[in-house]
């Protein structure tokens, strides 16, 4: 821990012994169990806080099916002394094998609050032996659990790392798996009031939450280790295009973070986000077939080289298509990137809502992108100039809404620039023109040969 998290914790750990004395004198000594009874418990919470899933975006432990056993059968004034020495008990195994960093110790402390809510809501209303007359006093309890552990946890999180209140407060819908277990743990509790060794019920329980937490972790691997295989191949497709083009450093296109903006402007779902990155980086993906002769063309490109060109976009869906799975749904994107508003576009002409939104975007910031870049053959336009431009074809070649949002992106002083990868190949692009050679970096084909790369200009 550095300084910071380390002063914040210790400060909540010494709070808790303070408050946990006190709750020991407020509440009755109300039960006299055996050693080996004390000791299972904490050997049970030991076990559970052993076994993490995770919920959401936070990892959870299924606390209720030790904590509430402990409060129904140990005595309530020990239960706050209980709970730290399982939670240690817990974590002593990554003490031990140095996976875990010795002045941790104390988060077995601090992590206790949450025991103290449902030790003073018990110990008031219902200190007497465990019964379902008393169920409404232990959802007091689940709710005392929730809060104690909720505040201290604001309180921690924003003292030591400067997490905000509000943004702790997402972490509550993974309260539901506590909410779940809190009924099954009192029967369990209940039962084992009178027979300890139905404690044991708990285990076959605790072993299927973790199977069910492990086969999750298995498939979130798998469906993290298939999205860099995705990303991988988006980005060697991605590189395979660039080559093929007689870019310069300074020419690198920033598409990409373009779209991104343009994407929140338009609350475009989170869940859509990944397919429209792609379509933008793989817009132009189905050139790597297109001849270079006529990719690298200086003059205007006749009418069968035209033709040829505009084939790009079905390539690229083809190309795509043989990957299959996200890739097959970002090619029906990239088919559609070079439709207009009006239906005069290509491959299909599609018009208006019949083309993919994502395509719309791609195609609107690719435009700008391409219009605001140096080419070889003339200056870059300035802001005012390509968004004048997007304006005067918003409704023939695209979409007005999309042309509303990328306009106020661009008056709120979102500027194309590289990416931390794109500076690295920029310089190695730049010491290759210097030795003479062929640069690797992308930069738009002339607007005469790609129509839709960058806003038609009537008789282009």
């Amino acid at each position: 821990m550095d300084s910071r998290e380390r002063s914040v914790v210790w400060a909540l750990s010494i709070a808790y012994t303070g408050a946990a004395s006190a709750v020991a004198f407020a509440v009755p000594w109300n039960r006299h169990p055996s050693v080996w009874v004390l000791a299972g418990l904490v050997l049970l919470f030991a076990a559970v806080s052993a076994f993490p899933f995770e919920v959401a975006s936070v990892t959870q432990v299924p606390i209720p099916l030790a904590l509430v056993p402990m409060l129904f059968l140990a005595p309530l004034p020990l239960v706050p002394l209980l709970v730290p020495l399982g939670y240690f008990l817990a974590t002593l195994p990554g003490f031990i094998n140095r996976t875990t960093h010795w002045d941790r110790w104390i988060y077995a402390v601090c992590d206790s609050w949450m025991a103290l809510g449902p030790v003073l809501v018990i110990g008031y209303l219902a200190p007497g032996a465990p019964s379902l007359s008393h169920s409404w006093v232990y959802a007091l309890a689940f709710i005392g659990q929730l809060g104690f552990d909720q505040l201290t946890t604001s309180i921690r999180e924003y003292a030591a790392r400067g997490v905000s209140f509000s943004d702790t407060m997402k972490i509550l819908p993974a309260y539901r798996i506590d909410a779940a277990l809190w009924p099954v743990s009192v029967m369990c509790a209940i039962a084992a009031y009178h027979y300890p060794v139905a404690l044991l019920a708990v285990l076959p329980l605790l072993w299927m939450l973790r199977e069910f937490s492990r086969e999750r972790r298995e498939r979130y691997d798998a469906a993290l280790e298939l999205n860099r295989a995705y990303r991988g191949t988006v980005m060697l497709l991605s590189d395979v295009v660039e080559a093929d083009d007689n870019y310069t450093a300074d020419h690198c296109r920033g598409v990409v973070e373009l779209v991104n903006a343009v994407a929140d402007e338009l609350e475009i779902d989170s869940d859509a986000r990944q397919e429209l990155e792609f379509a933008a980086l793989l817009h132009d993906v189905g050139k790597i077939v297109i001849p270079n002769e006529i990719i690298n063309k200086p003059g205007a490109l006749d009418d069968d080289e035209f033709e040829l060109m505009k084939t790009h976009t079905i390539e690229g869906q083809v190309l795509l298509d043989r990957v299959g799975g996200v890739l097959g749904r970002v090619g029906e994107i990239v088919r559609s990137c070079h439709e207009r508003w009006d239906g005069t576009g290509y491959p299909d002409g599609l018009a208006g809502y019949e083309i993919p939104l994502a395509a719309r975007i791609v195609f609107a910031c690719d435009a700008y992108s391409a219009m605001t870049t140096d080419r070889p053959y003339r200056a870059a336009m300035s802001k005012e100039t390509a968004l004048e431009e997007l304006w005067a074809n918003a409704g023939s070649q695209f979409d007005p809404r999309v042309v509303s949002a990328l306009s106020h992106v661009i008056r709120e002083g979102f500027s194309l620039g590289l990416s931390p990868a794109q500076e690295v190949r920029a310089l190695l692009a730049k010491g290759a023109v210097a030795n003479g050679q062929r640069a690797s970096l992308p930069l738009p084909f002339p607007a005469q040969q790609d129509p839709g790369a960058a806003t038609a200009r009537p008789g282009a």
